[in-house]
């Protein structure tokens, strides 16, 4: 039993890091090629454009006088612990729910990064149809959005296991 929750929190451990390694090497693509080339539209419906978001999800707050910074900063760390312990505690019949914990915990971590480096969060990533543009956003986004989305779906039952 020891092996068997010991392995879950490496593999669990292992989808956190492998999220913030993702998230913050394309963004420092994203940095590096879009700060000397700007935009590049090689794909229609799809841009990579450089943001430096200030504020929360889609721009929330970004114009508020910056004292939001601190606010964000706090709420990821708090997050952040409360997915850790989580995730120690973790049971093996939640597998799917403590995956989706794994992967908002490694993306919030990317975005708790930029936050204290740089004041902002790099987003790069644009889609679009036509004239109308999803808020730009970055690997860490994407990886907390696909994980709130196994979460929720696991807590209305659809991974767990049927007993009786």
């Amino acid at each position: 039993m020891m092996i068997n929750r010991a392995m879950r929190r490496v593999v669990y451990g292992l989808v956190s890091v492998l999220v913030l390694l993702a998230d913050l090497g394309s963004k420092r693509w994203a940095e590096n090629l879009l700060a000397s080339t700007g935009p590049l539209d090689n794909f229609p419906g799809l841009r990579f454009i450089l943001v430096h978001n200030h504020g929360a999800a889609f721009g929330f707050l970004a114009s508020a006088g910056g004292w939001q910074r601190g606010l964000f900063i706090v709420l990821a760390v708090a997050v952040m612990g409360y997915l850790g312990w989580r995730l120690w505690v973790a049971r093996s019949e939640e597998s799917v729910l403590n995956l989706g914990f794994a992967m908002i915990l490694g993306g919030a971590g990317g975005n708790l990064i930029d936050r204290i480096v740089y004041g902002y969060v790099v987003d790069f990533i644009d889609i679009y149809v036509e004239n109308w543009h999803w808020p730009a956003f970055n690997v860490a986004d994407m990886a907390i959005s696909i994980g709130a989305g196994l979460v929720i779906l696991d807590s209305l039952g659809l991974f767990r296991r049927k007993t009786g």
